[in-house]
């Protein structure tokens, strides 16, 4: 099979939460266990720092892997969902897994994964666990795809573990509590291996001390120990506190590990995650004149951070160009949204895409109003063309509306 073959093939026969949700979901490590060992366990060959959270544990990914590049190491990146091509969740030092490798990987493998019924994100992760490991990485950047104790990427032993924060969001596999959902990330700390949490609440804090002493593992609260003054190219006002969880993390491998890193190459690192990692999709300006900004926050407190950014812009007249998947909260997010904006409700083109009229007759009921549209393009172009120079048009609410945006160039 070609790579498009491959990748069809992959996306069409396996489960995959990005398209399918609850169906995708495993309940335990089993497969991917068994998959290791198949593979030779190539996640024992490779050092690594394993990141999980709610929001930020991207943002806070793609940072790390571009710190530890400018201080010249050969750094892997794991990382989930893509937005245009499969190819951008295996990354070496910024540049994607070859198509080569991931026909070879799959047309090996094959009848393996079809035998003993590897998930999408199962074998996803074998692949970039074997891959890491043959091009002989310095370290690997391993971000968690839901959850973290059940997740397929829970079978490594990092040098650090790092949970970004803990939001309301997959209640369906996580829980509905901040304690519930606490504990299933907790689940990546491992025995004696130091843990980050980026930011805590009364309810996640008591969840994260106990497991950190069970395991006898060192805890960091990176909000209370950081004092974060860093310029960075990721600009949404929600990188303050990835960069907090950023700083500590790299202050762990150089007081207790041989990597090191300089604070000039820390600065220059965060400076360049773009160019670096390429990163895209984070508070990213599509346009000016009138200014474009997508975002791909999906949940509450990510939205809550984006929204409220927005809203210290100068416009004159806010356009928002808004899509979700049909499992989303729309009483929780949808009273986040301001009412005096003209909306352009779209459906992401994925099977999980809710419809648009359904949004929008939700969002009447928010007293957010405007028109549905057929595609996520048709509502970004009509936007655009009722938008004057000094008008803001901000585009999001999944992932998958930012996906099909034209991301690689200003429009």
């Amino acid at each position: 099979m070609n790579y498009q073959e491959t990748t069809n093939w992959m996306f069409s026969q396996l489960p995959m939460y990005q398209l399918q949700g609850a169906s995708a979901y495993k309940k335990d490590l089993t497969n991917v266990n068994l998959l290791a060992d198949h593979l030779d366990n190539p996640e024992k060959k490779i050092k690594c720092i394993h990141v999980a959270g709610t929001n930020g544990k991207g943002s806070t990914s793609h940072m790390l892997a571009s710190i530890l590049q400018e201080a010249g190491y050969k750094v892997g990146l794991y990382t989930s969902p893509h937005l245009k091509d499969f190819r951008e969740r295996i990354k070496i030092n910024g540049t994607e897994i070859s198509e080569h490798f991931v026909c070879e990987f799959i047309e090996q493998h094959k009848s393996f994964f079809e035998a003993n019924d590897m998930s999408f994100f199962e074998m996803s992760v074998g692949l970039a666990f074997d891959y890491f490991a043959k091009e002989k990485v310095d370290i690997a950047i391993i971000e968690v795809g839901l959850g973290g104790r059940l997740d397929a990427t829970n079978i490594i032993t990092p040098m650090v573990s790092v949970i970004t924060n803990i939001g309301i969001d997959h209640v369906q596999f996580l829980g509905n509590t901040f304690e519930s959902i606490a504990t299933e990330k907790a689940g990546i700390i491992k025995p004696g291996i130091p843990v980050v949490i980026g930011e805590y609440t009364p309810e996640t804090q008591p969840v994260f001390l106990a497991k950190a002493f069970a395991n006898k593992s060192k805890i960091y609260f990176a909000s209370d120990l950081i004092s974060e003054t860093n310029p960075s190219d990721l600009l949404g006002d929600y990188q303050s506190h990835n960069k907090k969880t950023v700083i500590q993390t790299i202050t762990i491998l150089n007081e207790q590990t041989d990597f090191k890193v300089s604070i000039e190459t820390l600065k220059s690192g965060l400076l360049h995650v773009v160019k670096n990692t390429g990163l895209l999709g984070r508070w990213q300006q599509l346009g000016d004149n009138p200014k474009i900004i997508c975002d791909t926050a999906h949940n509450k407190n990510g939205l809550e951070i984006v929204l409220k950014q927005i809203q210290k812009e100068t416009f004159n007249n806010l356009h928002i160009v808004l899509g979700v998947v049909n499992d989303k909260e729309l009483n929780e997010v949808l009273p986040l949204f301001p009412k005096n904006a003209i909306y352009y409700f779209c459906k992401p083109n994925i099977p999980r895409g809710l419809d648009a009229n359904q949004l929008q007759e939700k969002a009447l009921s928010f007293s957010l109003i405007g028109n549905a549209y057929n595609s996520v393009t048709e509502a970004y172009i009509e936007a655009k063309n009722n938008s004057t120079k000094d008008d803001f048009i901000y585009i999001g609410g999944s992932t998958f509306v930012v996906a099909e945006l034209p991301l690689n160039k200003e429009v």
